[in-house]
């Protein structure tokens, strides 16, 4: 099943994010599951970031979540996890 991860950074935490990116990108790389994903903007400045993760349960999904190297910096202000249909494209 596909879930869509909507992470809102805190507000001031873009150096966070810069310095932690090539972790992030790494675990993606290394668990595999990311379907897409990409930063929210505001101003051209990255707030955030939405990823689709293909995983066996809503369970499967936020352990992903969790375990993503954004997240155990303190960069995120809030994080939701929600199944996803993907429809077009």
């Amino acid at each position: 099943m596909l879930y869509a991860v909507i992470c809102r950074d805190k507000e001031g935490a873009l150096q966070t994010r810069l310095d932690t990116r090539a972790a992030h990108l790494a675990y993606i790389e290394k668990t595999g599951v990311v379907k897409m994903a990409g930063p929210f903007l505001s101003e051209g400045q990255m707030c955030g970031s939405l990823v689709i993760v293909e995983c066996d349960s809503l369970d499967a999904a936020q352990a992903w979540a969790a375990g993503d190297p954004y997240a155990a910096a303190g960069l995120f202000e809030s994080v939701s996890v929600q199944e996803w249909k993907k429809v077009i494209g």
